[in-house]
């Protein structure tokens, strides 16, 4: 019986099962072991030592080389002969296109028709052969699994199969090694949950007193989700800022082995991971993938929010495959991730010396951002950014433009306005009657405005359309349609048929503060 042939179940499977096969893991055959990098600006401001495993420094800059290459170098001599197949649009395929060049296999690997050219090229270009089919990941997977049967290849999962966990485990063996401490803390970036059950497997096999905390996004966090409710719960939609870890439902291995092994979950937000990947680059001059940032953000939540000794704190920076053209978007949120700006609505009245008596009661604070349209009425409204000397600062100055009788909104957390709103201000319509605004997220492929258009009802009017690019595989699109209370059904039904995920804004405060 050959290794891969064993065969266990998710209620089966312990740390030490997961221990020997990252022991007689086959990672090192490709992938190689990262350096640990200390954070010293990071650790003199949070008060402990910070350290980063460069998971980044792969051949395919991704911890995804070590799972996939294990599994498929010890695949038998049959199976390796009929071919491997995953369905990826990220670094799984990458980490499945290198293994099969490295190891000499056929490899077919299904990827959604939104991925971007230059993910297709990196595949074809190690020899694979690439498949581009639907909309999303579920839709790649799912015709994944018939070319499979048709063609009789060996499925590569990119998190629940127990050789590519184990050689994501492998990570946790190199921290025992390259960490001097004799207990610390390691945060760990969950998607699927490959990396963590690996990890925490590892190490609680070994050192059980070594602590795991689990990082996901806010809007992306089913293993958190299912470890709560004890089975696995599958999202009806997760964010796409972090790509890397947008996973809808979590594996059954992961799901058994994190809830078992990991002891506490963090959950960050897009502007905590976009201050986490300034983090990175200024002590180290690393561009990393929103994901690669995550169990960063996670640890400097983790810290501020207890008061902790000074202790050893491990971050697995998962990835660097970044889009360029993210970076615009990373660095207009840095600021609100690091607390160090305010985003308000200001109602002030509309009369000449108004703009002035306003900016001196904000005094020398600097202005990041100003928007403002004149309307014919009494009173203006005003799209103002603030930057912020500390955290405290915020309320400070909301309680203090209040109390000199100024309407304030707080819209620093407030989504909608930091992607759409902010560059709308001067926009109301009030001929618009029967508005109904909501959030669309657009696959970016030629013909995806196309088919929204084609299916909106002739006689139902767009009133609001804002799209702006961040350089991701979806765009994130805000539409207002006019449409009459008397066909409200046939719209939920329009919007049921779409395919799009859609979520109704026409509440939002900052939508009916600037746009209304």
């Amino acid at each position: 019986m050959t290794t891969q042939e064993k065969s266990w179940t998710p209620g089966t499977l312990d740390s030490m099962d997961v221990l020997r096969l990252a022991l007689t893991s086959k990672v090192y055959g490709a992938a190689q072991e990262t350096p640990l990098n200390g954070l010293p600006r990071l650790s003199a401001r949070l008060g402990h030592r910070v350290v980063l495993k460069r998971e980044d420094q792969q051949p395919i800059f991704s911890f995804k080389l070590r799972g996939a290459y294990n599994k498929m170098a010890q695949l038998s001599p049959r199976e390796a002969a009929r071919g491997v197949i995953c369905a990826s649009a990220g670094n799984h395929a990458q980490g499945v296109a290198f293994s099969a060049q490295h190891l000499g296999l056929k490899a077919v690997i299904v990827m959604p028709v939104t991925t971007p050219e230059i993910k297709v090229q990196a595949c074809r270009s190690r020899g694979a052969e690439v498949v581009l089919h639907g909309d999303s990941f579920s839709d790649a997977e799912t015709y994944a699994f018939t070319l499979q049967q048709e063609r009789g290849l060996t499925f590569v999962h990119p998190y629940d199969d127990p050789y590519v966990l184990a050689g994501q485990g492998t990570i946790g063996l190199e921290l025992l090694r390259q960490v001097d401490d004799e207990e610390f803390t390691v945060f760990v970036p969950v998607g699927g949950g490959g990396l963590i059950a690996g990890v925490a497997g590892v190490l609680k096999a070994l050192k059980p007193e070594i602590k795991i905390v689990g990082v996901q996004t806010e809007d992306s966090d089913a293993m958190f989700q299912s470890v709560q409710a004890g089975e696995r719960l599958r999202l009806e939609t997760v964010g796409i800022f972090a790509d890397g870890v947008a996973v809808k439902q979590v594996g059954e291995y992961t799901l058994a082995l994190a809830a078992r092994y990991v002891d506490e979950w963090v959950r960050v937000s897009t502007d905590e991971i976009c201050a986490a990947l300034k983090d990175i680059f200024d002590d180290t001059r690393a561009v990393m993938e929103p994901a690669g940032a995550l169990a960063l953000a996670g640890l400097k939540k983790y810290a501020a929010g207890r008061k902790l000794p000074l202790q050893t704190l491990v971050a697995i920076a998962s990835g660097a495959n970044m889009n360029f053209d993210r970076l615009r978007h990373v660095a207009e949120r840095t600021e609100i991730g690091e607390q160090k700006e305010a985003i308000l609505a200001v109602t002030i009245p509309e009369q000449p010396g108004a703009f002035l008596h306003f900016i001196q009661v904000i005094g020398n604070r600097a202005i990041t951002e100003f928007n403002y349209r004149y309307a014919p009425r009494t009173d203006a409204r005003i799209f103002v950014g603030l930057q912020l000397g500390n955290a405290r600062e915020r309320h400070e100055i909301v309680n203090s433009l209040q109390s000199l009788g100024y309407a304030v909104s707080d819209l620093t957390d407030d989504e909608l306005a930091k992607i759409h709103v902010r560059y709308m201000v001067g926009g109301r319509a009030p001929e618009a009657v029967n508005e109904r605004v909501y959030s669309f997220t657009f696959p970016e492929r030629p013909g995806a405005l196309l088919q929204f258009l084609s299916q909106l009802k002739a006689d139902w009017n767009i009133s609001l359309f804002h799209y702006r690019n961040h350089g991701s595989d979806f765009g994130r699109v805000l539409a207002g349609v006019q449409v009459p209370e008397e066909e409200l059904a046939a719209f939920d039904q329009f919007l049921g048929t779409l395919g799009y995920p859609s979520q109704d804004m026409t509440q939002n405060s900052s939508y009916r503060l600037f746009l209304t």
